[in-house]
């Protein structure tokens, strides 16, 4: 009984313990971001400007999205941002991944180096030298001036602004890499070799053994990029000024909430579009896991 009685008092203590330490956890759950979502749900259903209280104006701001041009221009913007850099950057990724898997010297080198950009391709200064890179007097000029080739504002023109953005994002390859790269290393050797042994090539053996063996992580790593495509903010932001020129060609849906929110103190509208991309989001990604069940194969 004594000692029944000890081990529950000593549970109890180590339980207090646990929650002692478990608090600052659930304090920032609750201040810092269960808080700010509930307090971002209701604010969409008020007209709010940062300084009076916020007024209930009911789905008045969801009705104002119907006729928001500029809104719909910073959906199309987003979309082809999104359909465009995130297949090119996976296949950028996975032929990278593919090339280090052959087992080069200093793999641990061009791993790292390679993965280098993920980590600061969403950085400002990146952002900066990109605009200065694909600037009138940039690098990329200075290249086609030297084969004769007369450049121009890449980033100034509305036909091509978008697509340094898009550059941007697929030269941010490095995290799927890795991830391609370790999902290449878990593929048995012996598929090949039985593949080769049957007269199989190369190309063959990639549509029938790495393709389909590799698709949950070819899946895993789609819609994570599509997430954080949708996300994307301080690229545009930066090489354009904060405007999205030139004329909107990269206002970007986050950079517009941005503008409604902290440029307009339109904060209300700002909440509401904040859901409205959750929403977006949310589809993509149920749109995926549908489609997952056709084209992706789980090895048991």
């Amino acid at each position: 009984m004594r000692r029944g009685s000890g081990g529950t008092l000593g549970g109890k203590r180590d339980n207090k313990a646990a929650f002692v330490f478990l608090l600052p956890w659930f304090a920032g759950l609750l201040f810092i971001t269960a808080g700010p979502i509930v307090a971002s749900f209701l604010l969409g259903f008020t007209d709010y400007n940062l300084i009076q209280p916020p007024t209930f104006n009911g789905l008045d701001n969801f009705v104002r999205m119907l006729g928001d041009a500029r809104l719909h221009n910073a959906l199309r913007v987003t979309l082809v941002y999104v359909v465009v850099s995130v297949p090119l950057q996976l296949a950028a990724a996975l032929a990278l991944a593919l090339l280090l898997d052959r087992g080069l010297r200093g793999l641990a080198f061009y791993r790292s180096a390679f993965y280098l950009p993920s980590l600061l391709g969403s950085s400002v200064a990146i952002a900066v030298l990109w605009r200065q890179i694909f600037g009138a007097d940039g690098l990329v000029n200075q290249v086609l001036a030297m084969f004769g080739v007369e450049g121009k504002g890449w980033i100034s023109d509305p036909s091509t602004a978008l697509g340094t953005l898009i550059v941007l994002n697929v030269w941010t390859f490095g995290a799927p890499m890795v991830i391609f790269l370790a999902g290449l290393r878990q593929i048995p050797v012996m598929y090949y070799e039985a593949a080769s042994t049957d007269g199989a090539g190369k190309w063959t053996q990639f549509r029938k053994i790495t393709i389909p063996l590799l698709s949950p992580i070819i899946f895993f790593n789609l819609v994570l990029q599509i997430i954080h495509a949708f996300q994307s903010f301080t690229q545009a932001f930066v090489v354009s000024g904060g405007s999205g020129g030139p004329s909107d060609s990269t206002l970007f849906y986050t950079l517009y909430l941005y503008q409604r929110g902290f440029g307009n103190f339109d904060m209300g509208y700002a909440s509401a579009l904040a859901w409205l991309l959750l929403v977006i989001i949310a589809a993509f990604t149920a749109i995926n896991f549908w489609a997952a069940k056709f084209w992706v194969v789980y090895d048991d």
